[in-house]
């Protein structure tokens, strides 16, 4: 069985069906911005569902996460909680709110219910943004290095084709083309990563103890301790959680759902199975420890596969991950460009017509989505400066959201769209994201939260808004 073949054969047939499905949705995605963006908030449980799955399940929940299990074993897995578990508890206490409005952007959420500032606006979509530029890149690159593992060629023309099957896709079908491909590719993900878990933990009889065993024999049982501190496993919970929170994909999906019962449902069933996924994969990284003990964690997983399993499982493991990176990376892609768009051209130009903004944001897709890729493949340092907003947006945007919408100025009235209702000022906000931002990535993320919240209403008491005089007859 000639692996590479099979590879590039199958990676071939699935991005043209994709592409396919981008254009039966072109003239129904380019009917209006809202239309492009959101899909009208019109999307059912089940694409939502999917693309929910699809979106969180991406490379790094099963090359990532498998190579901190074989570096640091279950200590991995607070992140975990943290990180995935961040979607459950947005889908308990955001999704069904945020699903009330037609929002396209957390950004304009925010601006409109509790900032009205442009500058304020304008920082969270530049945070908001660096996070989904630099998860897309990690998609590409990812993607390039399994291939290159799994094949022992050069990576570049896997990263090529892989990046401009999903720019051209999102492009040219916005919303509706990442949901329907997501779907699909959600549903081979399922069933691809739970035959792929009965083939890795089938070598250890799938019980806890014989891994334990195993590892003992390997000199590796410290894998098996949660040799943290109260203080690290809080940090690594509040990273994961508040990241997740100020990630402008999952509040894209919620508005983007037909019903707030619908966006909820559907982030629960994601995060419930993203929380399984993710520990799985986890413990697969102490499944391979077992085999070998001297491997790049990085690529353990990878060998692991090529070493141990047969070329079925290798073309499945490859399958399995193509399709996590792909539906990752475009909705990761089409969520940055709709930010950029809406929330740092649109409130700085005049009134245009629908067409000339689905036709912009068409463009940013294509742009941000070669620059994200290519900023990757020649300028790594710039992509690492970008994944540091996904810190300083977890300590500076999440706070000032959270303060916003529990500190109302009319507590009895519940938000509503065009009605700002916070207590949080201008100056507030302003001074919540940048010292929530700078301290989260300087002292730690805890410091970064706690300034955050203490400089928005101390500034927000302190500098209120100028609240415009009622004309007199």
């Amino acid at each position: 069985m000639n692996i590479s073949v099979w590879i590039w054969g199958l990676t071939i047939v699935l991005c043209a069906l994709f592409i396919m499905i981008a254009f039966l949705f072109r003239k129904k995605s380019g009917e209006s911005f809202v239309q492009y963006a959101i899909a009208g908030g019109t999307l059912p449980f089940i694409l939502i569902l999917f693309t929910d799955i699809a979106t969180i399940m991406g490379v790094g929940n099963f090359v990532g996460h498998s190579a901190k299990g074989y570096e640091i074993g279950v200590a991995n897995i607070p992140f975990v909680f943290g990180e995935q578990g961040a979607k459950v508890l947005f889908a308990l206490v955001f999704a069904g709110f945020a699903a009330r409005f037609t929002y396209v952007t957390i950004a304009e959420m925010m601006d409109d219910l509790i900032l009205r500032d442009r500058v304020a606006r304008a920082l969270i979509a530049v945070l908001t943004s660096a996070i989904m530029i630099a998860w897309t890149s990690g998609q590409a690159i990812g993607m390039g290095a399994l291939f290159s593992t799994f094949t022992g060629t050069e990576p570049l023309p896997m990263i090529l084709l892989f990046s401009g099957v999903f720019i051209v896709y999102t492009t040219i079908g916005g919303m509706y083309s990442v949901v329907w491909t997501d779907f699909i590719q959600g549903s081979l993900l399922i069933a691809i990563a739970l035959w792929f878990y009965y083939r890795v933990f089938s070598e250890v009889d799938f019980s806890y103890s014989t891994l334990q065993n195993q590892l003992a024999d390997v000199d590796g049982l410290h894998l098996t301790a949660l040799n943290l501190s109260a203080m690290e496993v809080l940090s690594l919970f509040v990273t994961g959680v508040f990241g997740i929170l100020a990630a402008q994909v999952y509040w894209q999906r919620c508005f983007a759902a037909e019903s707030p019962k619908v966006a909820s449902r559907a982030m629960l069933f994601g995060g419930i199975i993203a929380i399984v996924f993710t520990s799985l994969t986890t413990l697969a990284g102490l499944v391979v420890y077992t085999k070998n003990q001297s491997l790049d964690p990085n690529q353990a997983i990878s060998h692991f596969i090529l070493e141990e399993l047969t070329p079925v499982a290798v073309l499945a493991f490859f399958l399995l991950v193509f399709l996590a990176a792909i539906s990752s990376a475009s909705s990761l892609l089409h969520a940055a460009s709709v930010v950029i768009v809406n929330d740092l051209i649109i409130p700085n130009m005049g009134e245009r017509k629908e067409a000339f903004y689905v036709n912009m944001t068409r463009w940013c897709v294509l742009l941000v989505g070669v620059f994200s890729v290519g900023a990757a493949l020649l300028f790594e340092s710039i992509i690492d400066l970008f994944s540091l907003a996904y810190t300083m947006a977890g300590g500076g945007v999440v706070p000032v959201l959270i303060v916003g919408l529990l500190w109302k100025k009319r507590k009895s009235e519940r938000f509503e769209m065009g009605e700002r209702n916070s207590r949080v000022t201008v100056w507030g906000a302003r001074a919540g994201i940048l010292s929530g931002a700078i301290v989260s990535v300087t002292a730690g993320i805890l410091w970064g939260v706690l300034a955050s919240t203490i400089l928005t209403i101390m500034v927000s008491l302190l500098l209120p808004n100028r609240e415009k005089p009622a004309l007199s007859s």
